[in-house]
């Protein structure tokens, strides 16, 4: 590629971030402050777990984008307003603070806790929950703590799985220039998460659990999970699904992760599309290596070692939504946020000879849906749903700079670092 293509392109990818972020006013601050509740709206309660600092965070932020110096925890309460005054798949942000429960996401109760009393309040809970089901969430890059809240929250409201939910959320500053900050705080929270999924395997009260990860969680969960696998010699018996979103994860590290990882115990389903412009930033950022979530499930190698993992696949590279990166198509698609919900929930398999999630989801996304492989017979109860955080902080200033690095010939694959990989 000519020095000039390579600036064409990475002028055009700076042009996508501002369609992507633009227009949408500052960055979440003090929503987590507390309010009544509101009649006719609903209530999502979930669990924090995290690695986050919260020396120096606001009342109504609890905690920062700073590395803390070991694990914190917090209950966290959100009303969500009613169906009819909001869009399926995205999150209402307050406009002010107060927030207006009728049309806006608002926090009901916001608690910071000790692991003990976190524990207590899980296991009260884990036990009236159907299977006893936890589902645990990894968030991406570029997402602020209140973001990760507020998106899990909507995650368990549109799809309406009864798991309990568990927020893992790590370092992120929430800043479009801060890729690297973000991806060694990931690998700084490794070992927490693996604490955590250890904690939740050895309750008696926990029946089993489900993950979700979304681009840069998914480094930390595969992190954990290997280092579970080593230590444990495999993953551990409760742990029945693992959902890995748009990863960004270099394929070759990959295979030596999963060559650790007892697959066979869990359900390994995965989210790709060669339409995502994100992971194509990333992989100019990592020397031209190929991502996990932009691969293309129907061609050699990926194919067959999919195949031999037993891994399902789910190609959503023709769907259609608003973002223009490719990467949040199931923030801005209400209808597979409903379907894929809706079909999990109720444990249909994701093989493509049934009539499961992949073949109801290529019915509503205009065929996007394939499986690969020798896909087993899952019964995967919790939803899938991108995290997309609005990454709007001082846009027109980090625009400015990234714009600068586009014009240094020595920094033309560095550039990318500030696109929203979350």
């Amino acid at each position: 590629m000519s020095r000039f293509s390579k600036r064409v392109r990475l002028s055009s990818l700076a042009v996508c971030l501002a369609l992507a972020t633009g227009g949408c006013g500052g960055r979440p601050h003090g929503v987590l402050t507390p309010q009544p509740q509101t009649a006719g709206t609903s209530r999502v309660e979930l669990l924090v777990a995290t690695t986050r600092s919260d020396r120096g965070a606001e009342p109504g932020d609890l905690f920062t984008g700073e590395r803390g110096k070991g694990l914190a925890f917090a209950d966290i309460a959100i009303s969500i307003p009613p169906d009819g005054a909001r869009q399926i798949g995205e999150v209402q942000w307050p406009d002010s603070l107060p927030g207006d429960p009728t049309r806006e996401f608002v926090t009901l109760r916001a608690d910071l806790l000790g692991q003990q009393e976190a524990a207590r309040r899980f296991d009260a809970r884990i036990v009236k929950t159907p299977k006893r089901q936890a589902l645990v969430f990894v968030h991406g890059f570029n997402t602020l703590f209140a973001e990760a809240v507020y998106r899990l929250a909507q995650i368990v409201h549109d799809s309406g799985t009864s798991a309990l939910p568990v927020l893992f959320t790590w370092p992120s500053r929430g800043k479009l220039l801060d890729y690297g900050y973000d991806h060694e705080s990931a690998s700084y929270s490794r070992d927490a998460l693996e604490h955590v999924l250890h904690m939740l395997a050895k309750d008696p009260s926990v029946g089993e659990i489900s993950i979700l990860a979304h681009s840069m969680g998914n480094w930390v969960t595969l992190e954990a999970l290997r280092q579970m696998a080593i230590r444990d010699h495999g993953l551990a018996p409760k742990i029945k699904n693992v959902m890995l979103a748009a990863p960004d994860v270099d394929y070759d590290v990959f295979t030596r992760q999963i060559a650790e990882i007892d697959e066979r115990r869990a359900i390994f389903t995965l989210f790709v599309s060669r339409e995502d412009e994100a992971l194509a930033a990333s992989r100019r950022v990592w020397g031209d290596k190929v991502r996990l979530g932009g691969i293309d499930p129907a061609r050699e190698p990926f194919k067959d070692a999919l195949a031999e993992r037993r891994f399902t696949v789910v190609d959503l590279s023709t769907v259609k939504s608003a973002d223009p990166l490719g990467h949040g198509t199931f923030a801005q698609s209400p209808e597979i946020v409903r379907s894929i919900g809706a079909r999990l929930a109720e444990g249909q398999t994701l093989a493509d000879n049934q009539n499961g999630v992949g073949e109801r989801l290529g019915q509503v996304a205009t065929g996007a849906a394939s499986t690969v492989g020798a896909a087993a017979s899952v019964a995967v109860s919790t939803p899938f749903a991108i995290v997309d955080p609005r990454t709007r902080e001082n846009l027109g200033d980090q625009l400015q700079r990234l714009g600068e690095q586009m014009s240094d010939t020595a920094s033309a694959g560095a550039d990318v670092v500030s696109r929203p990989l979350h």
